[in-house]
């Protein structure tokens, strides 16, 4: 049918843009209106858009409008609509929405503006064009005017004024629904009401568009047969009128240029001659701006039977492309078309297939093709008249295609251009390549230098400027054509700049000016120039660096005067750095003085009457000429006279001593250097004083006079000003003995510049002799001293007298004896004895005695009287100290009692007082106090030192005891002495400790040793113990350390353990010398600094690189460099000299080194390098010590171009009869870019001179020689060329023959032993057959043994060579080597391996490897090493050998302490003067000492490896101090002794002498608990060379481990053997727990742990237990000793019911240790059962039967019953029975377990959880015995009793009237005083119940202690008798003992005793109540509180031998009530006597 065109349809997608991010500002003039746009945005729709201004929207108004452009108008803008405005857009189809970037409106004021303004248009309306039939159409106007609220807007239509559709304030006119009837001129007019101004107009045309409509269509359809012609018509109208256009099956009419075909003026179409084919739909579309419309109609041609217009052809087409078979049929109907392939339908009318598209000319297209789509197609046509078909074969072909395409390209002129256009095609198809430059077709034949490549590659060798162009590479091919393009650019370095002109800067002496001609820039623009300059033929420089490119001169500053100068100038490119241009002719810079002064001045002081003038020169820049030496001008500081000069004239002098100068004068001194031109600048003054002199002359006026006896007073004038030469600092009075002139006492006085100097010397000896003299003194020493003068001290009262002494002491006389004084302080006239009776003055007697006496016999004394005497001596200036003293008549003296009650207060850290009771005073005063202390350990066992002794205060009462230690405990105690002696020691204080301090001492024995090239060791001897002054735990050092010549702050390091002996400082410079210092310290503060050492880091190798390092290309093999020295600070040690290392870049692996010798040679040139070679080059400086840093980064530097090296690999891979195809490989040596290539060649016969030559380009490596001449040999010659010339030629022989083959191998390889060294050898051979070809050159190959792969050694050995020098082997290896030969036809087989060879041995390659040198006794060293890598070892290592020698200057510095002025100076002195010994050591050792050294001296070792050969390079150098090495061996004879039972004492012997390496500072003392060294293992450190110590604080009864190690200042020996030692034993601890069970009303067992600590083998335990309430008024306290250490356990029986008990357990060894404490109250317990009831007892003939009903249950049920029971014979309920059932009432009690004759009773207690209960009430009493004898019974008992008790009254009576005759008798001994006690032991043996033995009651009397003294006897209850016989003489000093056992304590805390009964030895000699009575200390001790007060007695059980087993303590009780005062009756309960 046909196609049919649908009308056109529009498709909108909603987006939304972004606002250009700007910032937009626009300012109006106020009253203006302000029109702001909306900025751009991309949208659809259109977006509704919102202003905004600061936040708020903005609404229109009369003065605000938006227009339809959304723009914001602001109408007669003010200054309030000033701000920042934005616009939020919005997007109603997708949401978006967007908001613009602010825009500033700015408003600016106008004072002058009117008030009124003309209206004016501001936004007019604009033309409008819409559609009838819209819906409205608006035109807009916004006018402006002031005041706008009188502006009004109209609007005419063609002259009429309109009123509808006005709004927004008449802005907007709106017609609704347009017709064509509103079209015409709108018309905008703005006015001013009631003003006089114009009104503004804007006008706008409105137009109406109609849609276009049809005036005429064709019919449907229409028919016509073939050849015909027909009209279809086709009308429209509209406005505008529409166009109307054909359109044939969907395409228009005139894209079918078909001539038939023709469109009427009408509007209708035209078809001639009509065909078939133009059947189908024809449509008519008429289109204006309101839209289009569309007409069609079908047009049919008549049927005619199909025929074939186009038959298919066979056709071939490429992979890819499109393949059209054709197939033109015609007929009407138009015939269907079918096209298929085999059976297969591949396109028609309905079937589509990809890739097959049937056309509408019947044809098929395939696209793409793809090669499975060959075959056979065929075509058939078929209408309703008929069919047909035709074939035809496809065939596909691969496509042919560039893949590989030319790119543009850039190179490098003389370089080669590789342009690349590789393609793939068809094998079946050949190719083609087509080169274009400029589209001109390139033919390479025309030039060997362009050459078109298999691959299509273009090569253009040698390129140039000519090259430029653009290149198309075109692919010709039956498989299909391509073609790329791209442009080739060849660049060049750029010329060099012409015409190079220097002149001299007229105004500015130092410049020069430059200009230059701009050269040719090489295609590549100028970046920038050169400028270089060459300073008095030195190498050139570059000055200028960076001159613009724009630039053809400059002006060169910065020059030197008086030096010559050339330039040169070159440009550079992207290419690199062109040539230079022609060098300047030189010019010289005229001279100039000196433009800076020498600097650093310094001026000292030589003399007194000298100074010494140093500088340096001016920097070498400001020379300005060659020097010729110096002014050195100087005058006196601060005068206006002239300077005096000195005239240096060597300008290598740098100093002057200026002499003759006054002495201690300043001076002003400068210096200005001079050359040629004049004298320079002078340097800034420097004031120096000359020197200080001694004062010349003796101070004047000296007069000296004794002002008392020990004091002379100088007066004296100062000597004259001009004769003190320098600073007075003083004076010195001088006064000595006559007798004795060395002992001099000196007395500075400081200078008093006002009047008369007067000074005194004090505490000179008394009545004395003595020169004096008087002197003047300045720093530098002193002065002459005045003439002597002799001057005596006054005559003084002499000293006191000395032994003074009392003997043949009678009741009316005594001697007194006495020696002279010491201190007689004058003429000893006599002596003055006075005496007098203790406290009255007035009985004083005195005789005055002469000089010679010195005893005397003082008489008529009254007996028994203590007299005060005193014996003083007497001078001229009177008497003297008395020496005193009391003494009674007829009773001699006696040694004095002991101090009491010493109490300690104001504790600081040195001093404490101490205040005490005097004790007895012996009869006589009190001389001396003598204070001893415990020190630091305080304890009983510590040993006592005397602290303080105080003479002449005899009455003292406190002390100041001084020199005390702080920090340190001490506990003290005192004695007092007299005449006769001592007293015994005071108690002990409390312990005290004194208060902290500040360190008192530095650290001793400060010694430095350089530890490392960064770091210094230093050592002192720490504080001991006592010098910490502090808490241990805070005590630490600080080390200061600073450099001398520096003025930085010092700084510091901290070492926290105080033991620390050692530290290194880190850190530090290298080669450079500090000052260090150590302190102590603690928590209160630092104590002194010990005296500054000085030490010296170790020598290193530099930190840095040489500066400035330069290198210039002087020729094809030589590179000098340059470069400055390491900065000093860098340097590190002495420079020895420098190392270039230098490699070339990319060919080198390893950098080569060239050594320049000498620390001032700053510059060396590289010989023998490469050719054209580009080089890294570094510079690097080494000391003795190794080599330094190289400069970074490495310079590069390439050598000059030469004429370069012959070509290589020359073969001739293709020969013909008449031609040759040479091919070849560049230069090994190119020696600079190879230009091209020649090669010549001749016949061999013919004449040398007759070459054929041909030139070739630099990229080409092949040539083809042709017309040679067959069966001939030809010399051909290659050689290639540089921009020096042609290099050496290679050559070589070809024969033009066919018959050539591979040639044979070498054969008969050889390598003489003779030619084998360490790294090479020599290969020898004999060629093989050539096979017809000349052998072109040789490869080697070798293989390291035994499993190293082939390695190509080299592949280009000359094809002359039989033998070959194989190089870079290693040493001691074994080699195979093999040969291949290369002729033109390729490689032969390799040959035969040779023989293993072996590479001689070479020296070591390195030194062995991790040396340490150690000291190892004090003249040997250790040094350990291990062995160079095998590797390097470069054969069989035989022996190391050590180089040692002695530093010299540690010598020097040690003994001359002479001060080198630099390091440089010493490293020279050093290398001069010291020499290396040799020793060898062998291959297996790795350790070697080196012995006999000397003492004190450093050393420097360095180690080699050897071999046979030689020695491996040295080791760094090692330096070791030889003179401290720690002790070798341990102490000896180690003896460990127990003191006590915490103190061990150990003693030694120091190691033995030569063992020691030094001085022994101090032992290390190890030791531990047998059996467990890690855990308690402790040190003690003693820093004293000591061989003895105390271990203290150790554990009681252990075994000890001790061992012993000395120290020294280089460290710790070795530890000594163990030695065992064990403690004594001591007092146990506690015991571990205290428990109480079977707890009822009046028993219960107590039961105990074994102490943790037993301090010894335990021996027993003491139980002691009391009520801690008196029960019954009476507190009795009984005491229990229990033997053995397994029983743990007690049974106690007689508490009372509910009272609680205090119990105390201890242990005991040899004496008892700390108690363990608890309470324990006895029952029953709260919630216990209760008693039960009705307890009867019965008896039968064997037992007893006990009943009993239960009583109340308790808290908890009862669970059982107990029976206690009381024997008779004990008076105590003990438990009975146990573990009776609860539910039982009665139990049964045989006979036999009771005792016979003992009457018993039995009372129950019931038992629940709680515990025991209440008892019930006792039985009644049964016996045990069936019948008892008449002896047992009662009266018999009681007869007998009465009886003993007569008897016993009588033998005390007799006693009492015996005692009553020795009353007083033996009163100084010490009584014998009992008390009752009651003796308890326990054994080893068990116990069932506790049995009553019989007791043993000794009475003893005794006084207890109260706060120290003795208490008062007491009255005795009534009845008892009162002994007096304590009131003898001695009752205060006697001695109780500790045996008291039952003591009688009065519960209200007074410890007053009583005794009850006291024995009575002597007679009475006075009233025992008068003495108690004068004695008020007695008194006091006596005063009771009012009322009677119940007592307490301590019964003590005594552990005796042998007493029977189970004893019990019991005490009756009593009260005891005082009677009045004086009364004696006895009391109840007590008796006279037990």
């Amino acid at each position: 049918m046909g196609a049919l065109l649908q009308r056109r349809s529009e498709v909108h997608v909603a987006y939304m843009g972004n606002f250009m991010d700007t910032d937009q500002r626009k300012m109006v003039s106020q009253g203006q209106a302000a029109v702001l746009n909306l900025l751009p945005l991309a949208s659809c729709p259109r977006p509704q858009v919102t202003w905004f201004r600061e936040g708020h929207k903005i609404i229109p108004s009369n003065r605000i409008a938006i227009t339809l452009e959304n723009q914001l108008v602001i109408l007669a803008a003010t200054a309030g609509d000033a701000g920042a405005y934005y616009v939020q857009a919005v997007n109603e189809r997708n949401g978006e929405n967007r908001t613009s970037p602010p825009l500033h409106l700015s408003v600016a004021r106008d004072v002058g503006a009117p008030e009124a303004t003309a209206p004016v248009i501001v936004v007019p309306p604009r033309n409008r064009s819409v559609v009838a039939g819209s819906s409205e159409a608006t035109l807009e106007c916004v006018a402006s005017a002031r005041p706008v609220e009188e502006l009004s807007v109209t609007w005419k239509r063609n002259g009429v004024t309109v009123t509808s559709g006005l709004h927004s304030f008449g802005r907007r006119l709106t017609v609704s629904n347009p017709t064509s009837a509103d079209t015409g001129l709108y018309v905008c007019e703005a006015a001013l009401r009631g003003s006089g101004f114009q009104p503004a107009r804007a006008s706008a045309f409105l137009s109406i568009i109609e849609p276009p409509y049809f005036t005429a269509e064709p019919a449907s359809r229409m028919s016509a047969d073939v050849g015909e012609s027909v009209d279809l018509v086709c009308g429209a109208a509209g406005a505008p009128p529409p166009a109307l256009q054909w359109y044939k099956d969907a395409v228009p009419v005139s894209a079918l240029r078909n001539p038939r075909y023709q469109e009427l003026p009408s509007g209708g179409l035209r078809i001639q001659k009509l065909r078939p084919e133009d059947s189908g739909i024809l449509q008519c579309f008429a289109r204006n701006e309101g839209g289009e419309i569309q007409t069609c109609t079908y047009l049919d041609v008549t049927n005619v039977a199909p025929a074939f217009t186009q038959l298919p052809v066979d056709t071939t087409v490429t992979d890819g492309m499109t393949a059209v078979l054709s197939c033109g049929v015609s007929g009407a109907p138009r015939p269907a078309i079918t096209w298929r392939r085999g059976n297969r339908i591949l396109a028609s009318g309905s079937v589509r297939i990809p890739r097959f598209v049937l056309l509408e000319s019947g044809g098929l297209q395939i696209t793409p093709v793809f090669i499975q789509d060959a075959g056979n197609y065929t075509c058939y046509a078929a209408n309703t008249e008929g069919s047909l078909d035709a074939s035809a074969a496809l065939t596909v072909w691969n496509r042919t295609s560039i893949v590989n395409p030319p790119e543009d390209l850039v190179v490098i002129k003389g370089t080669t251009a590789t342009l690349h256009c590789g393609a793939t095609h068809d094998p079946r198809v050949p190719l083609r390549y087509v080169w274009k430059k400029d589209s001109v077709v390139i033919t390479p034949s025309s030039s060997s230098r362009i050459v078109v490549e298999q691959d299509g590659s273009l090569l253009i060798s040698q390129t140039w400027s000519g090259d430029i162009g653009d290149y198309t590479c075109e692919i010709v091919s039956e498989g299909g054509n391509d073609s790329r393009a791209a442009r080739l650019e060849v660049i060049e370095l750029p010329h060099s700049p012409q015409n190079l002109l220097a002149s001299l800067n007229s105004s500015h002496s130092r410049t020069v000016t430059l200009s230059w001609v701009r050269p040719f820039d090489g295609n590549s623009p100028v970046l920038y120039y050169i400028v270089e300059l060459s300073e008095n033929n030195s190498p050139w420089k570059v000055h200028l660096s960076n001159v613009s490119p724009e630039m053809t001169g400059v002006t060169v500053r910065g020059l030197t005067p008086a030096r010559t100068y050339q330039f040169r100038v070159c440009a550079v490119n992207h290419v690199g750095k062109g040539q230079y241009s022609a060098e300047t002719s030189r010019l010289m810079l005229p001279e100039e003085p000196p433009s800076a002064p020498p600097k650093n001045i310094v001026a000292s002081g030589r003399t007194n009457q000298s100074i010494m003038v140093q500088w340096q020169p001016p920097p070498e820049t400001e020379h300005n000429g060659v020097l010729r030496g110096y002014i050195l001008r100087y005058r006196l500081a601060g005068l206006p006279g002239t300077h005096q000069q000195r005239n240096i004239t060597s300008p290598e002098v740098s100093y002057c001593l200026v002499t003759e100068l006054i002495i201690w004068t300043q001076y002003e001194i400068q210096v200005a250097a001079y050359n040629g031109a004049g004298l320079g600048v002078f340097s800034r003054a420097v004031t120096e004083y000359t020197l200080q002199g001694v004062p010349t002359a003796p101070p004047q006026n000296v007069q000296t006079e004794a002002v008392n006896s020990t004091s002379v007073q100088f007066l004296w004038s100062p000597p004259p000003q001009q004769f003190i030469n320098g600073i007075n600092q003083g004076y010195k009075l001088l006064a000595w003995p006559a007798d004795v002139p060395e002992d001099v006492t000196v007395v500075t006085i400081a200078p008093d510049f006002h009047g008369v100097h007067h000074g005194f010397i004090t505490n000179l000896k008394k009545f004395t002799a003595y020169f004096t003299s008087v002197l003047c003194f300045t720093t530098p020493g002193d002065g002459p001293p005045s003439t002597p003068q002799l001057v005596w001290t006054h005559e003084d009262k002499p000293g006191a007298v000395g032994h003074l002494s009392f003997t043949e002491i009678l009741d009316t006389s005594l001697k007194v004896s006495w020696q002279e004084p010491l201190e007689k302080n004058g003429v000893i006239i006599g002596y003055q004895l006075s005496w007098e009776v203790y406290g009255r003055n007035d009985s004083r007697h005195t005789r005055a005695l002469n000089s010679t006496v010195h005893e005397y016999t003082i008489r008529g004394l009254a007996s028994l009287t203590t007299y005060t005497i005193d014996v003083a001596a007497v001078t001229a200036a009177g008497a003297g100290l008395a020496t005193s003293s009391t003494i009674s008549s007829g009773v001699p003296p006696e040694l004095p009692g002991a101090p009491s009650n010493l109490v300690i207060s104001n504790i600081s850290p040195r001093s404490a007082t101490l205040q005490f009771r005097p004790g007895y005073d012996g009869k006589t005063a009190i001389s001396r106090w003598i204070v001893e202390g415990q020190v630091g350990a305080v304890g009983d066992e510590e040993e006592w030192v005397s602290l303080y002794e105080e003479e002449s205060e005899p009455d003292a009462q406190t002390l100041e005891i001084p020199n005390l230690t702080p920090y340190t405990q001490y506990r003290f105690r005192m004695r007092q002495v007299n005449i006769v002696g001592a007293s015994p020691f005071s108690p002990s204080s409390r312990v005290i400790q004194t208060l902290q301090a500040p360190p008192d001492v530095a650290p001793t024995s400060v010694t430095v040793r350089t530890a490392s090239e960064t770091s210094l060791r230093l050592r002192w001897v720490p504080l001991p113990d006592s010098r910490y002054n502090g808490n241990p735990e805070s005590v630490g050092y600080r080390i200061k350390y600073w450099r001398p010549d520096l003025q930085a702050a010092a700084l510091t390091q901290v070492v926290s353990d105080r033991l620390e002996r050692e530290f290194t400082v880190e850190g530090l410079e290298e080669w450079t010398e500090y000052e260090l210092k150590v302190q102590a310290f603690n928590a209160i503060g630092a104590g002194p600094w010990s005296e500054a050492v000085r030490g010296r880091t170790r020598e290193s190798v530099p930190s840095a690189a040489p500066e400035n390092v330069s290198a210039e290309a002087v020729s094809s093999t030589q590179i000098l460099l340059t470069w400055a020295s390491v900065p000093e600070q860098d340097q590190n040690g002495l420079i020895l000299g420098y190392k270039i290392l230098f490699r070339a870049k990319d060919l080198d692996p390893e950098p080569r080194s060239h050594v320049v010798r000498g620390n001032h040679t700053q510059s060396a040139l590289l010989a023998g390098l490469g050719k054209f070679v580009l080089y890294e080059l570094q510079v690097l400086a080494f000391t003795r010590i190794g080599n330094g840093v190289p400069s970074t980064p490495p310079i590069l530097e390439r050598t000059k171009d030469d004429a370069p090296g012959p070509p290589v690999r020359l073969v001739f891979p293709e020969v013909r009869l008449t031609s040759v195809r040479t091919v070849w490989q560049p230069p090994e040596e190119p020696n600079g870019v190879v230009l091209g290539y020649q090669i010549a060649y001749r016949l061999a016969s013919s004449s040398p001179n007759t070459f054929t030559t041909v030139e070739v380009g630099a990229t080409v490596r092949q040539f083809t020689a042709t017309e040679l001449a067959p069966e001939s040999a030809y010399l051909f010659r290659l050689s290639a060329k540089t921009r020096q010339g042609w290099g050496e030629p290679l050559e070589a022989t070809v024969i033009t023959t066919e018959k050539r083959e591979r040639p044979a191998p070498p054969r008969e390889l050889l390598v003489p032993q003779a030619e084998v060294t360490a790294r090479s050898l020599r290969l020898q051979w004999v060629p093989g057959s050539d096979g017809a070809s000349p052998i072109r050159y040789f490869t080697v190959q070798l293989r390291e043994l035994p499993r190293g792969e082939w390695q190509t050694y080299s592949s280009s050995i000359s094809h002359e060579a039989t033998a070959c020098v194989v190089e870079r082997l290693r040493p001691f290896t074994s080699y195979k080597l093999r040969l291949k030969a290369t002729n033109d036809i390729g490689d032969s087989d390799f040959s035969v391996e040779t023989e293993a060879v072996t590479t001689l041995q070479d020296v070591p390659g390195e030194p062995p490897s991790f040396i340490s040198v150690t000291p190892h006794t004090t003249s040997s060293v250790l040094i350990q090493w291990q062995p160079p890598r095998d590797e390097s070892l470069n054969g069989l290592l035989q022996g190391y050998r050590i180089y040692y020698r002695e530093l010299e200057y540690e010598a020097a510095a040690a003994s001359e302490a002479k001060t080198l002025k630099s390091p440089s100076a010493l490293r020279a002195e050093l290398t001069a003067q010291s020499s290396f010994k040799t020793v060898n050591s062998s291959s297996t050792l790795t350790m070697y000492e080196l012995t006999h050294l000397k003492k004190y001296r450093r050393y420097e070792v360095l180690m080699t490896a050897y071999n046979i050969v030689g020695e491996s390079p040295a080791s760094a150098p090692l330096e070791v101090f030889v003179g401290e090495a720690a002790p070798a061996m341990a102490p000896q004879n180690v003896q460990v002794s127990p003191l006590t039972a915490s103190q061990l004492e150990v003693t030694w012997d120091p190691p033995p002498p030569e063992s020691q390496n030094g001085n022994i500072q101090g032992y290390k003392i190890y030791y531990w608990e047998a059996g467990s060294q890690n855990e308690t293992e402790r040190m003690k450190v003693l820093f004293l060379p000591e061989t003895t110590v105390k271990l203290k604080n150790l554990t009681s009864h252990t075994k000890y481990l001790v061992s012993i190690s000395a120290f020294n200042a280089a460290g710790d020996g070795p530890r000594s053997d163990a030695r065992q030692g064990c403690t004594h034993q001591a007092a146990p601890g506690a015991p571990s727990f205290l428990a109480f069970s079977e707890i009822t009303s009046t028993t219960l067992n107590v039961s105990w742990g074994e102490p943790a600590a037993a301090n010894g083998v335990l021996q027993g335990y003491r139980v002691v237990y009391e009520p801690l309430a008196p029960v019954q008024g009476v507190s009795k306290v009984v005491t229990v000793d229990v033997k053995g250490s397994w029983r743990r356990w007690l049974k106690v029986r007689d508490l009372t019911k509910g009272a609680t008990y205090f119990f105390r357990v201890q242990a005991r060894t040899i004496a008892y240790g700390p108690e363990l404490q608890a309470n324990v109250t006895a029952g029953p317990a709260e919630g216990s059962p209760g008693p039960p009831r009705d307890v009867s007892v019965t008896k039968s003939a064997s037992e007893l039967t006990l009943q009993w009903t239960e009583g109340s249950a308790g808290r908890t049920p009862t669970t059982g019953y107990i029976i206690e029971a009381r024997p008779s014979d004990e008076g105590l309920w003990d438990m009975f029975v146990k573990d009776i059932p609860r539910g039982a009432t009665s139990y049964a009690i045989s006979l036999d377990k009771l005792r016979q004759g003992v009457t018993y009773e039995f009372r129950v207690v019931a038992v629940n959880q709680v515990g025991y209960g209440e008892p019930s009430g006792p039985s009644t009493a049964m016996s045990a015995q069936v019948e008892t004898p008449f002896y047992e019974e009662w009266w018999f008992l009681l007869v007998t009793a009465l009886s003993s008790l007569i008897v016993l009254l009588l033998v005390v009576f007799a006693l009492v009237l015996h005692g009553q005759n020795k009353r007083y008798r033996s009163c100084s001994t010490g009584k014998s005083i009992s008390n009752m006690e009651e003796s308890v032991t326990l054994d080893n043996g068990g116990f069932a119940a506790l049995e009553l033995s019989s007791r043993h009651l000794n009475v003893k009397n005794t006084f207890s202690k109260k706060n120290g003294t003795r208490s008062p006897p007491r009255p005795s209850p009534g009845g008892l008798h009162y002994s007096d016989e304590d009131l003898c003489s001695k009752y205060n000093g006697a001695v109780l003992t500790e045996s008291t056992n039952l003591k009688e304590k009065s519960v209200d805390a007074s410890e007053s005793e009583g005794t009850d009964s006291e024995s009575e030895d002597a007679p009475p000699q006075h009233s025992f109540v008068n003495h108690y009575m004068s004695d008020p200390t007695y008194y006091n001790s006596w005063k009771r509180r009012a009322g009677a007060a119940p007592h307490r007695y301590e019964a003590v059980a005594g552990a005796e031998a042998g007493a029977p087993l189970h004893a019990v303590v019991t005490t009756q009780s009593a009260v005891f009530a005082p009677p009045a005062r004086g009364a004696r009756t006895p009391l109840t309960g007590f008796s006279s006597f037990v």
